[in-house]
């Protein structure tokens, strides 16, 4: 009896590569795809009908599916998304934090509920299109997430909350393959999404404009307040916390032409101007804390609520890669446990653009030992 895999399409070249290199490993499949964007309010929030999971997206899954001669199923899972990622994208952000809705989305959703979904049809595995690889530790047994053969595709960063029993349930066959390779085997199969681009946006944001959509959902914690420096000093008004990101240059509230700080030269001399950065954002005060690029860099960060991989738990300090952000260079770092569960991370070369909210990976070479949430 062949095994039956659930392929989340969601009609792009990646998914949908997927499910035609399945049916031809002789795998029974069938695609879902899964509805997450709010029904009535997309086109509105987002200006366009296009998009992950949009209708459009849908009917290229579809159409796919039928060329592959699988099943298809549409899952409507609107209101847990909204719930579970969307909501917690705007309270995250109302509270001076950034957050990584991507994986959280993987977390709670794709290797959660949808997991449930594929279950209930019979399906024993999942598989995505993510580029990022499982295999198995003989020494310990346990599962490893490894990166992507293709670097500059490599997901495992959106990854690092996966546990044990969801990569069990998991493949990614596209783990081993470069962009270029998928595309190739796309079209060898005859499929009309081969030349499709990647969509790079958030889902559910209109235009990459957080600000806004956080405005528009929780208009009262969007409440504009003093720009300072490092020192306290005011040097203008911004919109709203949700309208600010640490490391962020431009869009300060100050006016394009006064983006800068005076260095304190002598009164006559003619002073250089520093160009400002957000260096953080004090939900507390509310306010937006600016300085130069220089203040941005830091040598450590606190990180809560670790998810473990190829380790079971982390006893004692360990040498490790850290990447803060998802197109973040890897730094070379120690870990170590907190008696109240989380993680310090001590980094070899200071960092920019540390956030509270985002997600800290650990790497050894290419296998993810673990991720957190930086506080």
């Amino acid at each position: 009896m062949r095994e039956r895999i659930a392929v989340a399409m969601s009609g792009g070249v990646d998914s949908s590569t997927v499910a035609a290199l399945l049916v031809r490993e002789g795998y029974e499949c069938v695609g879902l795809t899964m509805q997450t964007w709010p029904a009535a309010s997309h086109v509105a929030d987002t200006g366009r009908a296009r998009g992950c999971c949009s209708v459009s997206e849908i009917e290229d899954a579809e159409h796919v599916a039928w060329r592959l001669g699988i099943p298809h199923y549409t899952l409507n899972i609107r209101e847990k998304f909204e719930a579970t990622v969307v909501a917690n994208f705007v309270e995250e952000y109302a509270a001076g934090r950034t957050p990584n809705p991507c994986v959280r989305c993987n977390q709670h959703i794709k290797f959660s509920l949808f997991l449930e979904r594929a279950r209930a049809l019979g399906a024993t595995r999942i598989a995505t299109g993510h580029y990022a690889r499982i295999e198995r530790d003989e020494q310990t047994g346990r599962l490893r997430l490894e990166r992507g053969v293709d670097r500059h595709k490599d997901q495992s960063y959106v990854l690092a909350e996966m546990t044990q029993d969801q990569l069990t349930h998991a493949m990614f066959p596209l783990g081993s393959m470069t962009k270029e390779q998928t595309r190739e085997a796309a079209r060898a199969c005859g499929l009309r999404v081969a030349e499709k681009r990647d969509s790079v946006e958030i889902c559910f944001l209109p235009h990459g404009n957080h600000g806004e959509f956080v405005a528009k959902r929780l208009p009262d914690a969007v409440r504009p307040g003093p720009v300072v420096d490092l020192q306290g000093n005011v040097l203008g008004q911004h919109r709203g916390l949700p309208f600010y990101t640490v490391g962020q240059r431009r869009g300060l509230g100050l006016g394009d032409a006064h983006e800068t700080h005076n260095a304190g030269h002598a009164t006559g001399s003619s002073p250089p101007k520093t160009p400002l950065f957000v260096i953080r954002l004090d939900a507390a005060r509310n306010e937006v804390v600016v300085g130069p690029v220089e203040a941005l860099e830091q040598a450590g960060l606190v990180a809560r609520n670790p998810n473990w991989i190829s380790i079971a738990t982390l006893l004692e300090p360990l040498e490790v890669t850290a990447r803060i952000r998802y197109n973040a260079p890897d730094v070379p770092a120690t870990i170590r446990p907190r008696t109240d569960g989380g993680v310090d991370v001590t980094l070899a070369t200071p960092a920019r653009g540390i956030a509270p909210g985002q997600a800290v990976v650990f790497y050894q070479g290419d296998v993810v030992v673990g991720g957190a949430t930086i506080d």
